[in-house]
């Protein structure tokens, strides 16, 4: 059973980098693409970032392109979410997912079965 946990959320500035973590604590990381999706208060949860097993595809939302990069270490069983440039709109809660199947597009919540609790990302202005 996949059991994931975020961390490395937090409060920062406009402009400022965080640096997001997601691991699978019983050390069973699926071997499909995964990916990081949000969800801010009063919104529906967004897709931001996907990326494939082996590292070598990754996906992202228009309104992060350029300022996020998705990455991960399979050996070590974590994904990172390393954000830059960050902008008040990109408070959210951030969480992980993983499949328990390939999903077809990748960046369609109902595709992951495995999420993690959240942590929340605060940009103030």
């Amino acid at each position: 059973q996949v059991h994931l946990v975020e961390s490395g959320g937090g409060l920062v500035q406009a402009g400022g980098s965080l640096r997001l973590s997601c691991a699978d604590s019983r050390r069973t990381f699926v071997r499909y693409a995964m990916a990081w999706f949000r969800q801010a208060p009063g919104k529906e949860r967004e897709f931001v970032a996907a990326i494939s097993w082996s590292g070598g595809k990754t996906y992202y939302a228009d309104s992060v392109k350029g300022r996020f990069t998705i990455s991960r270490d399979n050996a070590e069983n974590a994904m990172y979410l390393r954000m830059n440039s960050l902008k008040p709109e990109d408070t959210a809660v951030y969480y992980c997912a993983a499949p328990s199947r390939p999903p077809r597009r990748g960046d369609q919540g109902y595709e992951y079965e495995y999420w993690g609790q959240g942590t929340q990302v605060t940009v103030s202005s």
